[in-house]
């Protein structure tokens, strides 16, 4: 997705408060970092792999170990969005 240069500073600040818990191999992880790429979103992802600190605040804040899942900061307020096709439509929605 191409967009201006003011147009991808103001996203890339936006996607700061976002973070995407994974697993590398997770055909479901694949299909949302595809769709990220796609949408030129330059969001951090935290592997959620045995032996990771990201598995242990996934299991604290998200109440369990799912991947994929999107962690959302807004105006305080963290929210973990489970599910690929949840991830993707609200990530299409607000950066498309």
């Amino acid at each position: 997705l191409n967009r201006t240069p003011e147009q991808q500073q103001q996203v890339n600040k936006e996607v700061e408060q976002l973070a995407l818990y994974q697993f590398f191999a997770c055909p479901f992880c694949i299909k949302t970092r595809r769709a990220i790429y796609k949408l030129n979103l330059p969001i951090k992802t935290r592997s959620a792999s045995e032996g990771s600190p990201h598995r242990q605040e996934l299991l604290a804040g998200g109440g369990r170990v799912k991947v994929p899942c999107l962690r959302i900061e807004k105006d305080g307020k963290v929210e973990w969005m489970y599910e690929s096709s949840d991830i993707i439509r609200y990530l299409e929605t607000r950066f498309a």
